[in-house]
């Protein structure tokens, strides 16, 4: 199968990512005031961001609900509606209280695998006012190694905007 050059998504250099990153916070600074409905925000983001960012392979947010994780808005191939309770990168997320960056998904133990086209991830906690995490801003990459610092501070900027 012959792959054309413009199907093939790479990352952006770090000069680029961080245009594309100020550009996207100043963005949804903007649009995110128009409205206090957190799933409003949710699906605004991961829109914007899936769409601007071409290593982007899946985008989107799980939330708490009764102890389970459950996908909230997203953009991508299919997810896994709940994801199974103390495993995989997204947990991780929870209960660790920061920021996971995976280089190699295929190397994280419990990985859960929804699309095994996913190489790399970044997974982003979301706090309520207690500092109690609520959700996570999950995002995938076809690319290994495709997320570093930049993106964590960028996206945890993001993330605050919810």
């Amino acid at each position: 199968m012959k792959v054309s050059k413009s199907s093939i998504k790479k990352k952006p250099s770090e000069a680029s990512l961080i245009r594309r990153y100020e550009n996207i916070w100043h963005q949804l600074k903007e649009i995110l005031g128009k409205t206090e409905n957190k799933i409003s925000r949710m699906a605004t983001t991961v829109a914007l961001l899936h769409h601007k960012m071409p290593h982007y392979f899946w985008t989107g947010f799980y939330f708490l609900d009764r102890g389970e994780l459950i996908v909230g808005p997203y953009q991508g191939t299919l997810a896994c509606p709940v994801l199974e309770k103390h495993r995989g990168v997204c947990w991780a997320g929870i209960l660790e209280r920061r920021t996971i960056i995976v280089p190699d998904v295929h190397q994280f133990p419990g990985h859960i695998a929804c699309d095994p086209r996913s190489n790399s991830e970044i997974v982003v906690p979301l706090f309520d006012k207690n500092q109690e995490p609520w959700a996570v801003l999950d995002i995938d990459s076809t690319l290994f190694e495709a997320f570093s610092e930049i993106d964590r501070e960028w996206l945890e900027k993001i993330v605050s905007l919810i």
